[in-house]
């Protein structure tokens, strides 16, 4: 019966796109964005008030409220725009089409072969990722220990309270994401991979943005606008994201189309006086400031972006009506979507937005310390990321590509030799130390944006900053770049895992892509310049084959089975058992967690005294249907075992064992070569009454 759920899911899509067409301009782009953003804006309210009724698990409230949400919200953007009648978006994506098609015969040989070569590739990603999503599970460690981990304890509860958890993050992050998580997961009769819908919806979102922005900056020059949305769907930090549950992707996406209205505003609106870009992106921002708190650090550079589009004009009276009324957007943006998120129980708690003292002290600039060392430090993450970005990422998950790799980095290795930069030895503010070399497991999961990064993009953005390319448009991109690219070297230690961060960085550099087409002196769409095109082509070869050796090269989520370059072999993600592929970021703790799902039946209720590192998800089971009581809340010491848990789950370090308990241990053959080697873990039996699996 509850997958019929889906029924109201589908009609509440068709719904959403209806009401984006009387609010947007007959645009394919437009409405695509609009969509996305009045459906995503209407579940999270909607999820908010559900949550303070107690009815956060109710798939019939959930399945019809949205419609009302959404109805609202949609009426009054239609009346703040004018417009009410609406088109029909059937007959526009068939003009598209044929507009598309007009635009590939017209192309000469050489961008016609680039473009043959990115839409193939992309083709052949967008089929595996589909897959990947529909029958892959979720298995990254954030989610694992809290992101995945609170969804199912706020389904649990009914609610979205703030509660308690084993994980710091469990009751710091912000909470809008989730209503998006638990309403798929709901609507779709409790499927698991329906947690992943929203972030590859913003895969896709935050591609159809980058080609609306090129449009806007290029004046509808074609070829740009896709070679920009093409090169940005295969940057490797940003596709990886695709298939996952992380959630920078979806603060990506927000981003993407809060750029998008602005720069729209800039080069329609203001011509016709239509303040509805500036409506819309008010609540982009609010939604996506209410996401998650490092929206914090787009700020400066978002800024930015908005002298170009909107602050700047010919008087201060016209600035200041647009600023005003850009300003009440954001004002009533924050209201609904940012301020209800939990940024304010948050501080009611812990005294701060972002959470407790550990969690600063341990990723924020208070690790830093003084000052002079912050500017010290930050300086040297700044370059630690440059030369993190310079790497063959995808190519170098092959041996033969990690030689290449090594060698091609060799210079820059000499040179940091003698500048004396210390950059692997002062490790004071970073997470993990900085490696020339940096392990597998790091780069697998998280490259950065690989050649075409290194490649076009940054040597792009130095020719417009030096004034060899004139773009006032780029300009302006290229100062929110550096600005957000300072923002994560100074405002956290270095993180080898930090490329999940620097997509919404590579937003704002590969729209530079499209001075390939616009510009004089960088253009390939041109009869000569043999040497350059030949350039432009190895990078679009090279970023090609980068994108499908990440795709089908990722250990975590295989479509065939690998051995990767340290030896260690590793099953396909689609006939992998599910607790095998769970676990495949912590194999040492698969031995128990799967002994635990054979012991322990899917209906039980089991208490948890776990500790802020322990995979906790998949003790839920197969099903996600046992309930989980977390009794050693971070920071707040154990608890008494509920009268109601059926059994104990506990690690040695946090209950002492005593005669009956089951030890399920851990792999300590692999601890080794663990990031964070797994606890040794018991089981309980608490009820007589309780009968195991076996």
């Amino acid at each position: 019966m509850s997958s019929l759920y889906i029924i109201p899911l589908i009609l509440f899509v068709i719904y959403v796109g209806r009401l984006s067409s009387q609010i947007c301009r007959r645009s394919l782009t437009e409405w695509w964005l609009t969509t996305f953003l009045l459906g995503a804006g209407s579940v999270i309210l909607t999820g908010f008030v559900l949550s303070a009724l107690y009815l956060t698990a109710n798939a019939p409230v959930w399945a019809g409220s949205v419609f009302i949400t959404a109805t609202l919200l949609g009426k009054l953007l239609s009346r703040l725009s004018g417009q009410n009648a609406g088109f029909s978006v059937r007959k526009l994506v068939q003009e598209r089409l044929q507009t598309g098609k007009n635009w590939f015969a017209e192309l000469s040989a050489y961008p016609r072969f680039l473009f043959i070569l990115l839409f193939s590739t992309l083709g052949i990603i967008a089929v595996t990722n589909l897959l990947l999503v529909f029958f892959t599970v979720p298995n990254e460690w954030d989610s694992m220990t809290g992101h995945l981990n609170r969804v199912m304890q706020y389904i649990q509860r009914g609610t979205m309270r703030h509660f308690g958890g084993t994980n710091w993050n469990i009751d710091t992050y912000p909470k809008s994401v989730c209503t998006l998580q638990i309403y798929s997961f709901l609507m779709t009769g409790h499927f698991e991979n329906g947690f992943k819908f929203i972030h590859h919806l913003s895969y896709w979102t935050a591609i159809v943005a980058v080609f609306g922005i090129v449009q806007r900056i290029g004046q509808n020059r074609l070829s740009a606008s896709f070679f920009c949305a093409l090169a940005y769907a295969l940057l490797p930090d940003f596709l990886m994201q695709a298939i996952t549950t992380e959630t920078d992707i979806v603060l990506t996406a927000y981003l993407s189309v809060l750029l998008y209205m602005l720069f729209t505003y800039r080069t329609i609106g203001i011509q016709t006086a239509d303040s509805r870009y500036l409506y819309l992106a008010g609540m982009a921002f609010g939604i996506a400031f209410g996401h998650k708190i490092t929206f914090a650090l787009l700020l400066p550079s978002v800024f930015v972006i908005m002298i170009y589009t909107v602050f700047l004009s010919r008087s201060w009276a016209i600035t200041f009506g647009r600023v005003w009324r850009l300003g009440l957007a954001i004002g009533v943006g924050v209201c609904l979507w940012t301020l209800p998120t939990g940024y304010l129980k948050n501080i009611e708690v812990f005294g701060h937005p972002i959470g407790p003292p550990t969690a600063l002290k341990h990723q924020s600039v208070e690790r830093a310390g003084s000052l002079p060392n912050l500017l010290e430090q930050g300086s040297r993450n700044v370059v630690r990321y440059v030369y993190d970005h310079v790497n063959l990422d995808g190519i170098r998950n092959v041996k033969a590509g990690a030689d290449l790799n090594h060698a091609m980095r060799k210079p820059m290795v000499l040179l940091e030799d003698k500048l004396h930069m210390r950059l692997d030895e002062e490790t004071d503010f970073s997470i993990q130390a900085f490696a020339f070399d940096r392990k597998f497991v790091f780069y697998n999961a998280n490259p950065y944006w690989g050649i075409f990064g290194f490649g076009l993009i940054l040597p792009l953005l130095v020719l417009v900053l030096v004034g060899f390319i004139r773009s006032t448009p780029h300009i302006y991109v290229g100062i929110a770049l550096l600005l957000h690219f300072a923002a994560l070297s100074y405002s956290a230690p270095y993180d080898p895992f930090k490329g999940r961060y620097f997509i919404e960085t590579g937003l704002f550099g590969v729209t530079f892509l499209a001075l390939l087409f616009l510009h004089p002196r960088t253009t390939v769409d041109v009869p000569n310049r043999p040497i350059w095109k030949g350039y432009v082509a190895l990078v679009t070869v090279m970023g090609c084959l980068s994108a499908l050796m990440c795709v089908f090269l990722n250990t975590r989520a295989l479509p065939f089975a690998w051995t990767g370059p340290d030896g260690i072999s590793f099953p396909s993600a689609f006939t992998s058992d599910r607790i095998r592929q769970i676990t495949i970021g912590r194999p040492d703790t698969y031995t128990p967690y799967k002994r635990f799902d054979e012991l322990v039946p899917e209906s039980a209720t089991v208490a948890l005294a776990t500790i802020n590192d322990d995979y906790e998800y998949p003790l839920y089971g197969p099903k996600l249907s046992r309930r989980l009581i977390a009794i050693n809340p971070f920071e707040q010491g154990l608890k008494p075992i509920p009268k109601e848990a059926d059994y104990l789950f506990f690690d040695k370090s946090v209950i002492s064992p005593q005669p009956g308990d089951i030890r399920l241990g851990t792999d300590t053959t692999l601890r080794a070569r663990m990031i964070v080697p797994g606890e040794d873990y018991y089981l309980r039996k608490l009820k007589k009454g309780v009968k195991s699996e076996e």
